[in-house]
């Protein structure tokens, strides 16, 4: 009786360490960056691990005002490319600390 809340208590701990582990991580992906480009470098978005857009860089050159649409739709593009980069980030990272363990909610 005594060994199984003894492996209960040292499971808990080991759940306690993987929360702080997580919530350390998640402070320190929001301070790191991934960055896409698209139209040969015309556009450049980069992203936190928070998936927020920190900047979008347009070229001169990008912007045609006779084809709105196509600027629109390669931003669209690369900011979307940005987001995806920034959950893949985050996802590695979460799995090195959970092991793997998919955790609803975390990322």
């Amino acid at each position: 009786m005594f060994g199984k809340m003894g492996d209960m208590q040292k499971m808990m701990k080991q759940v306690q360490k993987m929360q702080q582990d997580m919530a350390k991580l998640q402070e320190e992906l929001a301070e790191r960056t991934v960055e896409a480009t698209g139209g040969g470098g015309a556009i450049k978005v980069v992203a936190n691990g928070k998936n927020e857009i920190l900047s979008i860089a347009i070229a001169p050159e990008a912007v045609d005002p006779d084809d709105v649409e196509m600027l629109q739709d390669l931003i669209l593009t690369v900011v979307n490319e940005a987001l995806r980069k920034a959950q893949e980030m985050v996802s590695q990272e979460m799995a090195k600390v959970t092991g793997g363990l998919k955790i609803p909610g975390m990322f």
